[in-house]
């Protein structure tokens, strides 16, 4: 054994040595700047080292050497074959194609969410219409005697001054549904169910407190208040619990392949959505500090709102941008 590892060793150490050599010069610089013989030397020794690879573990020979074998194997095949594209152009893509692209294809997904929500909101509207107790049961803490009983000249002095009411209720309702989206996403591979209840139940948040409004004639005034962050906020929720079915889903009905491999392939597009989602978050969270604070008008609201929504709907919907080839470096 001692002799057959040591003939091993000699007859091909040098081509070990020579592609270590060789990667730690072409990690330093960038591939365009390797001569014609290294970009040809690469590939044959990397081929050179998975034969030595395949025949140590073959003759079960020195535990140390076949560790060195691995983790030259592997250092050459990130550097041959893994992504080097620049971060510039990664970030373009993504925002151009890999995350409209995401979106477009959870469509159906989407769809079926926005019937949860909006079944959610009728129920919770009807539940509160049908006996004003439910207000209570649905908002929870945050209803503060702020329900039924307050009267029409408090609730539009709540919209447009800036109460304390509604200014906790947007903060509440923010971290509520971020909270939401992301549950609604994570507790997807539960055969969807937790994200369909989730959705549902915030919107049925949304038809009380809604329906409060509108008994007091206040419903446009509301709506106009919600639409400068709901409009982004209410969408992200229901991309969040589209990307949560489309696990679900895949796991309850795995077809032909695992249940841990349908789960994969769904996640892989569920994840690009999920980020789209904290971005639209994040700027739900910038318009609801800043809009709700400085703009009174209902036009102005429901312009930004309705600005808001169609911008969404365009870049998802709209946007086709076929991915190019990214540069290496």
């Amino acid at each position: 054994m001692r002799q057959s590892l040591a003939s091993f060793r000699a007859e091909r150490e040098d081509q070990w040595a020579a592609f270590e050599a060789l990667l730690d010069h072409a990690e330093k610089k960038s591939p365009r700047k390797l001569s014609e013989e290294e970009l040809v030397q690469l590939p044959l020794l990397y081929r050179a080292t998975l034969s030595s690879l395949a025949v140590a573990r073959s003759a079960v020979l020195d535990a140390q050497l076949l560790a060195y074998l691995e983790a030259l194997s592997l250092r050459g095949y990130h550097y041959l074959y893994g992504a080097r594209g620049q971060l510039g152009p990664r970030i373009g893509r993504f925002f151009l194609t890999d995350w409209p692209a995401a979106m477009r294809s959870l469509w159906k997904e989407t769809l079926v969410m926005f019937a949860v929500l909006a079944i959610g909101i009728i129920a919770g509207w009807r539940l509160v219409a049908l006996d004003p107790v439910w207000f209570a049961a649905i908002v929870g803490e945050m209803a503060q005697g702020r329900g039924p009983e307050a009267s029409a000249a408090s609730l539009r002095e709540i919209l447009y001054g800036g109460g304390d009411f509604l200014s906790g209720f947007a903060a509440y309702l923010f971290v509520h549904n971020a909270q939401i989206a992301i549950l609604a996403f994570a507790l997807g591979f539960a055969f969807a169910v937790p994200t369909v209840l989730l959705v549902a139940t915030n919107g049925a948040l949304m038809g009380a407190m809604a329906q409060v409004y509108f008994a007091k004639g206040l419903g446009w005034q509301f709506v106009g208040w919600l639409s400068i962050h709901g409009t982004t906020e209410l969408f992200a929720i229901v991309l969040a619990g589209a990307a949560g079915l489309r696990i679900g889903t895949a796991v309850a009905f795995p077809g032909e392949s695992s249940r841990i491999d349908a789960a994969a392939r769904a996640g892989r597009t569920a994840g690009v959505a999920m980020v789209g989602v904290i971005i639209m978050l994040l700027i739900a969270g910038l318009l609801e500090g800043i809009g709700r604070q400085t703009i009174t008008s209902d036009l102005a609201r429901y312009v930004i709102g309705g600005g808001m929504l169609v911008l969404w709907c365009g870049y998802y919907y709209g946007l086709r941008i076929r991915p190019k080839e990214e540069v290496p470096q």
